[in-house]
């Protein structure tokens, strides 16, 4: 372990010297999480959080969820200012005029067919410049409707046995009560969902998001940058001449895989303080769980870089993964863009990438969470290092 020791502090000590890694890796990303913070400051929100979005209604007819939503719903959020209108015409006039941010039509007998899990179109109205509200109203309006319906079919399926059991009984049963029973049982269960809870106890603004994006952005550097330098000690049979010391191929294989997690590691940690300090970056109130999840990213991308080490050949491939496969992976894990903006599909495709994992996790931390709610994401970072630096290792070895 000691040997082991000795070869992670060599490298370490040798990236540290880097000046040109040093600025790569942390000058840049301190540079970009400036840029992209104050730039999207109006759309994303600054230090209050998310901006305040305006919302029309109008629900064409009396239907008693369509109204749920506009007074039970929407007021839970505390950016969203409601307006309700009298017509389309003059709720489109309001979205015209710049009265509001966002426009919600509900058409006539919308959840006419809820029993059979059945919703009718909600049209949305938007403007152009204002997208990201429009999909976080849309966001929610997806999440209630999709509650609606689980609800009412649930409802629909245990009334329609205990009506089959209550004809071949003697006993009388209440079947109006027991359906209100059950939908507030169901309520109790899912209380909650959709309001602000389900972001944290604290919305998180423009500075805050893109500090996470880049610090895991940046981080995943150290993929490349890992699996370089092994592959510079091969060509240079610096690894050759070192594996006919006394030093056994597992330490020093163990040495290099610490040697990337000391730097990862550390270079988050000062990425930390300094847009604490100088951005004034609130990371949340739980320094530990932002600690946990810095140094399990850290182990993850440590992992991939042994992976990377031992599948990939020549220093050349390792630069084309850092320039564009690194690129790619920011995109899908939200560094560019936030991950609430992606549609369906490519939320999807997005958590098979650790760093998205990485980001929701700084995010969820920013806003309030606790560690239970932590707990699978963790989970799958320290996972996924553990099994990257397993098939790296044992792949190295047989080499």
């Amino acid at each position: 372990m000691k040997k082991s020791l000795l070869i992670a502090w060599k490298d370490f000590t040798i990236r540290v010297k880097d000046r040109k890694g040093f600025v790569t890796l942390l000058l840049t990303p301190l540079l970009l999480t400036a840029i992209l913070g104050f730039a999207l400051n109006s759309v994303m929100g600054g230090e209050g959080g998310f901006p305040e979005t305006k919302v029309g209604v109008f629900v064409s007819d009396d239907d008693d969820l369509a109204e749920a939503f506009v007074s039970d719903v929407l007021p839970t959020i505390v950016f969203v200012k409601i307006k309700e209108s009298k017509s389309e015409e003059e709720l489109r006039e309001l979205l015209t005029e710049g009265k509001v941010d966002v426009g919600i039509l509900f058409p006539k007998e919308w959840s006419s067919g809820v029993n059979q899990g059945i919703l009718k179109s909600v049209t949305l109205l938007e403007k152009p410049d204002q997208r990201t509200k429009t999909a976080v109203i849309e966001s929610m309006l997806k999440s209630y409707s999709e509650q609606v319906q689980i609800h009412a079919v649930t409802t629909l399926t245990v009334m329609n046995d205990l009506s089959a059991s209550v004809t071949a009984s003697t006993s009388e049963i209440n079947m109006k009560q027991v359906a209100s029973e059950i939908q507030l049982e169901l309520q109790s269960i899912s209380g909650g969902e959709l309001k602000e809870a389900s972001i944290g106890e604290k919305n998180v603004g423009s500075m805050q998001y893109y500090a996470a994006a880049m610090a895991v952005m940046f981080l995943m550097f150290n993929m490349t940058l890992g699996a370089k330098s092994f592959l510079q000690e091969r060509t240079t049979e610096t690894l050759k001449r070192l594996s006919m010391t006394p030093t056994g191929k597992a330490s020093i294989l163990l040495g290099k895989f610490l040697g990337t997690l000391f730097f990862s590691f550390i270079q988050f940690i000062v990425f930390f303080g300094a847009t604490s300090t100088f951005f004034k970056v609130d990371w949340g109130s739980n320094l530990y769980q932002v600690i946990t999840v810095g140094f399990c990213y850290s182990f993850a991308v440590s992992g991939l870089s042994m992976t990377i080490a031992a599948f990939v050949k020549e220093e050349k491939t390792t630069d084309v993964i850092s320039s564009i496969g690194i690129q790619i992976l920011a995109i899908l894990g939200g560094s560019m863009l936030p991950i609430y903006l992606f549609p369906e599909g490519l939320k999807t495709i997005a958590s098979v990438t650790p760093n998205k994992w990485a980001l929701t996790s700084f995010l969820d931390i920013m806003s309030g969470t606790t560690w239970s709610e932590l707990f699978p994401a963790i989970s799958i970072l320290l996972l996924l290092g553990f099994i990257t630096l397993a098939l790296g290792t044992w792949k190295l070895k047989t080499n």
